[in-house]
């Protein structure tokens, strides 16, 4: 008996997640469904109350108190018919997202998962179908305290990809064809240190270790496999101890799918493609090397990096491969990839590239989190970077040197959300600004101070009646054919506005289906006719002409080609306008990185795109510039990442580069990239200084 809240305890009300009753009720079901004969209702009634204790990743204390008890009901069900409860439990167990054990329910939760791990043994033991053999043997290495069960949350192995992620640079590496049925081991058996021999108190792992001493693998999986068995018998003889690596743990997990997987066959096979998650990777971004164990485990115990001539699935064609080396003197090699040294950004081979200047320049005046930029260009003199964040204030910045050319003046009693310049009629220029509370606010870009003679500017922006103010999630410029330049203002909940920027008021909308809006764009598409596109919370793109009064009337937009977007699987997450020699194009990125471009002409694609890299996956942040000989480039990253991607459509030369800050916004203005960070905004240079 396990030491637990008696359901008579009135502590049960003050726990999340669960109620006594519905703990009563399920008990009484798994108590009948020991007997010989009976039915299993009590699975139903497990799920709805698992979905109580694990709601969206976040584990509730009441998980604490309820599965004590459900672990002894489910200990004493035969072996066979508690395996879904395991993996189920597996997953509570190793949640990102996990409440403090109270005190009080510390000892009992304890003792239930020793006892969850006996049973959970037993029942593997039994043998179980081989698509639910990998997240039991991970569920049992879970209840007996490993950190490698964490990887129950990320292995499919039922599909050919593996994504791992950087202990180093927290970037996202994806091998394509990872899980493969392989033949013979990729690589030999790395040597399994003396500690991990020395083994914990009591445990249930010998009949594992006995299981594995009776199985020929050496004759069922193939030749060349008996290393690996002689580490998996060894991390179940010491009882699975804490400080074992975990590739030998997942060695161990590989060989219980090959004993207990049923079918045999398809047991053998799974436990084969398992097997490679015993060796390494190298990152994409950083170049360092680790083991597939610590890419797939939350904050892997004792992870250090491995010798830089490591063998690695990601040097080449497959496991076990030495690193190609690269061609001596090829021309820009060196370039390929690029990386934050303090103010210096470094080449691969240790080269300066360029430096990296910050923004504001001035150590006296705090930024915060910037949110948002703009480059402001003015007829006849030098274009600025204007930028705005969680202070409410907008900068205005030399792009060159980072220096500040107007002190900052605050304008939002909200963070600053969105920026764009509107070019007027004389060579004015105006800066509207969006909050995340539907503030909206005019800058004179002349010398960055908030018109104030406009008072219904920085004033929330009036919807209709019933709709509360929404955050402004981007606003762009629009040129009309009849001279006139148009503000367009987007919001989170779908509200897409054109505006007149002397008076704020609105003068038409846009997005007549009324589709939550995450990135909007103005794209030239002729001499004083500007076209608008969104990406929409859906994955779609709209493309609309801002020139027409009937919102449901395209004008000349052509919408994208739904068939293109279908073919190449792509959701945009975020749209930019390119600059080119003849036209402007719209990129269209996805979450996955990749990225497309489109003329809006036709609404058909062109060129190839940009493949997905899961170094820069996640909701897009992208820029376009033209560079002073004639090349275009666009820059690619995730918001928060710290990786970034620099391509040439034309040519398709692709860069990385890697900074010492999580990015949140970017712009660029000729050669210079800016970028937007938690803490301040950088420039860089994006061709050789």
């Amino acid at each position: 008996m396990t030491a637990k809240l008696p359901l008579h305890s009135a502590r049960w009300r003050d726990l999340d997640g669960v109620t006594v009753d519905e703990v009563a009720a399920l008990l009484r079901e798994m108590a009948a469904a020991a007997s010989p004969g009976s039915g299993d209702a009590w699975r139903r009634s497990w799920t709805n109350l698992a979905e109580g204790l694990l709601d969206d990743g976040t584990v509730y204390v009441g998980a604490y108190a309820a599965l004590p008890h459900l672990i002894e009901a489910a200990a004493e069900l035969p072996p066979e018919r508690s395996v879904e409860f395991w993996v189920d439990l597996g997953f509570i167990v190793t949640a990102e997202d996990r409440h403090p054990v109270p005190a009080d329910l510390e000892a009992g939760f304890g003792a239930a998962l020793r006892l969850a791990e006996r049973a959970a043994v037993r029942s593997l033991l039994a043998g179980v179908p081989e698509e639910v053999a990998t997240g039991l043997a991970l569920s049992c290495v879970a209840f007996a305290g490993h950190h490698t069960a964490a990887a129950l949350w990320s292995l499919a192995p039922q599909e050919p990809e593996l994504r791992l992620m950087c202990r180093w640079c927290d970037a996202d590496t994806e091998i394509p064809e990872f899980f493969v049925d392989l033949a013979r081991p990729p690589f030999a058996a790395p040597e399994l240190p003396d500690p991990a021999r020395a083994g914990r108190g009591e445990h249930p792992w010998g009949a594992v270790a006995a299981a594995l001493e009776r199985e020929p693998l050496e004759e069922t999986l193939g030749e060349g496999w008996e290393p690996f068995l002689r580490v998996a018998r060894d991390v179940a003889a010491a009882g699975v101890p804490h400080e074992t690596p975990g590739w030998a743990v997942l060695c161990l997990v590989a060989c219980m799918v090959a004993v207990t997987g049923a079918p045999r066959p398809a047991g053998r096979k799974r436990a084969r493609r398992l097997m490679s998650l015993t060796g390494n990777f190298r990152c994409w971004n950083c170049e360092q090397t680790w083991t597939i164990a610590d890419g797939l485990a939350e904050n892997p115990a004792g992870a250090e990096p491995r010798s830089r001539h490591t063998p690695a699935w990601t040097d080449a064609e497959g496991p076990g491969t030495e690193p190609k080396p690269a061609a001596a003197g090829r021309p820009g090699e060196a370039a390929a990839r690029l990386r934050q040294d303090g103010d210096a950004l470094l080449a691969a081979d240790g080269t300066s590239w360029g430096r990296i200047w910050a923004f504001p320049g001035s150590g006296s005046v705090a930024t915060g989190s910037v949110d948002s930029l703009a480059i402001v260009s003015r007829p006849g003199r030098p274009a600025l970077v204007a930028g705005g964040g969680d202070k409410g204030a907008v900068f205005l910045w030399n792009p060159v040197d980072g220096r500040i050319v107007h002190a900052p003046s605050a304008g939002h009693p909200d963070r600053v959300s969105s920026l764009t310049a509107l070019p007027l009629p004389g060579g004015a220029v105006h800066l509207a600004s969006g909050g995340d509370c539907g503030t909206i606010a005019l800058w004179d870009a002349a010398d960055g101070q908030l018109l104030t003679a406009r008072p219904e500017f920085g004033l929330p922006v009036r919807e209709p009646a019933g709709h509360r103010p929404d955050a402004v999630t981007g606003m762009c410029a629009a040129a009309l054919s009849d001279g006139r330049t148009l503000l367009v203002t987007a919001t989170q909940r779908g509200a897409v506005r054109t505006r007149d920027p002397g008076t704020g008021e609105p003068v038409g909308r846009l997005n007549p289906y009324g589709r939550p809006i995450r990135s909007i764009a103005a794209v030239p598409v002729a001499a004083g006719h500007t076209l608008i596109a969104a990406s929409d919370g859906q994955g779609g793109v709209e493309v609309w002409d801002p020139a027409v009064d009937d919102p449901w009337d395209s004008g000349v937009a052509v919408q994208l080609s739904r068939r293109a977007l279908d073919d190449a699987g792509h959701r945009v997450a975020a749209v930019a306008a390119v600059p080119g020699p003849g036209r402007h194009l719209l990129a269209t990125g996805d979450d996955r990185g990749g990225v497309m471009l489109w003329d809006l002409a036709t609404g058909l694609p062109v060129g190839d795109g940009l493949a997905p890299s899961t170094g820069t996956a996640g909701l897009r942040a992208m820029t376009a510039t033209t560079l002073h000989d004639g090349r275009t480039v666009l820059v690619v990253g995730s918001s928060h990442s710290r990786s970034l991607r620099v391509w040439e459509p034309e040519s398709g030369a692709l860069r990385h580069i890697a900074l010492d800050v999580a990015l949140t916004c970017l712009a660029a203005v000729g050669p210079w990239l800016i970028v937007g960070h938690e803490r301040g905004v950088l420039g860089l240079p994006l061709t050789e200084q």
